[in-house]
């Protein structure tokens, strides 16, 4: 099959090049199955920008003459999530948040949030455990600014909401009508759970304190590679409470941190070392 034809110049130096830097500022690991991705992602960056090529995109980044790291960062991260997925962990939540936190609330970190449909659904969890206005502070964080954008703003498609009950789909969303028909939206109520921030895993330090009752890191971890999982993992453990817990992807597996998390379900984790954690603002 002949190549696609491309508007641009896209040599193996150029693939190369952004395998590199997207490492270096997100973790992301990029398969060399992936050039026409990147090709097709970053082709629509070096249009908007009107610039010749690959080259020059990538030489005014590593300058400082072009600005457009949040960017690039933005079209090479991948976004699938989807309400309730991976639904067994769902029923551990619920049963973790009964646990009462005499004097203070339950803190939840949803560390991937993506376009917001995990965090609403962690939320949703909790006001079902818990009732009405539950004692949960859930932050939602991601690299994309984009995706955090629309998730804050809370309006899906009725078919990516198809996996939520009708009972929570009618008391937990508005049916939109004449132009917006066809979307939902989160309800107030449920949305002031919620606070969105743009966070970097790979960050020296992250912009919050811990400790955190539930991470939420899922399906995340496969993008990176094991040293970079380890460090990730490492700085988890320093703002997770005591008898904390840490959810993950159905395909992660984190053999090389024993030391630090055990199995303590299905995808599920626990401290390995409960007394030292919650230790530090990371």
């Amino acid at each position: 099959m002949d190549a696609p034809e491309r508007d641009f110049v896209f040599e193996p130096a150029d693939f190369r090049r952004v395998r590199e830097l997207i490492y270096q500022h997100a973790g992301i690991v990029l398969a060399d199955s992936k050039q026409q991705l990147v090709y097709s992602r970053l082709s629509r960056r070096l249009r908007a920008l009107k610039l010749q090529s690959f080259k020059e995109y990538l030489d005014g980044m590593e300058r400082g003459e072009l600005d457009d790291w949040q960017n690039f960062v933005n079209a090479l991260t991948t976004n699938l999530t989807s309400f309730f997925r991976e639904p067994h962990h769902f029923p551990i939540l619920a049963e973790h948040l009964r646990r009462p936190r005499p004097g203070r609330s339950h803190r939840i970190w949803c560390s991937a949030a993506s376009t917001g449909e995990e965090p609403y659904s962690i939320a949703i969890t909790a006001v079902e455990a818990l009732g009405p206005n539950p004692p949960v502070e859930i932050l939602a964080s991601d690299i994309d600014t984009q995706c955090l954008r629309k998730a804050a703003e809370g309006v899906f498609s009725l078919e990516s909401a198809e996996k939520l009950a009708p009972e929570q789909l009618r008391r937990y969303f508005l049916r939109g009508t004449g132009p917006r028909d066809g979307l939902v939206r989160v309800r107030p109520e449920l949305q002031s759970l919620i606070r969105f921030q743009q966070v970097n895993l790979l960050d020296a330090r992250y912009p919050f304190q811990g400790p955190f009752d539930v991470i939420f890191c899922r399906n995340v971890m496969i993008y990176f590679d094991k040293p970079t999982q380890l460090k990730i993992l490492e700085r988890f453990s320093s703002v997770l409470a005591p008898d904390g817990l840490l959810f993950c992807g159905h395909s992660e597996n984190f053999t090389q941190a024993r030391g630090l998390f055990r199995l303590r379900g299905k995808t599920v984790y626990e401290l390995a070392a409960p007394a030292q954690a919650g230790r530090s603002a990371a």
